[in-house]
């Protein structure tokens, strides 16, 4: 099956959500905003699994990933990106 976007998170035969408790509704999906030469944007809280295999953990209700790598606080972003003068 071809990788294609979809509106319907659970379009997929596969994917069922997670609705272990009786009755319980399933946790929407996160939002994953891309932007071009900065952070990837991540509606909170997460978990992140680092290279080493270590977790960082955020409770913020949005954090901003880094994908240059010159950031501090990797993998958080700290603006590192941004064109400096």
């Amino acid at each position: 099956m071809p990788n294609v976007p979809s509106d319907n998170p659970h379009d997929n035969p596969g994917d069922s959500p997670d609705t272990s408790a009786a009755g319980a509704r399933p946790d929407p999906p996160r939002r994953v905003m891309m932007q071009r030469r900065g952070p990837i944007l991540v509606d909170g809280p997460v978990e992140v699994e680092l290279e080493d295999g270590g977790t960082v953990f955020s409770d913020r209700f949005r954090v901003a990933l880094c994908t240059c790598r010159r950031s501090r606080r990797y993998p958080w972003c700290d603006t590192s990106h941004r064109d400096r003068m």
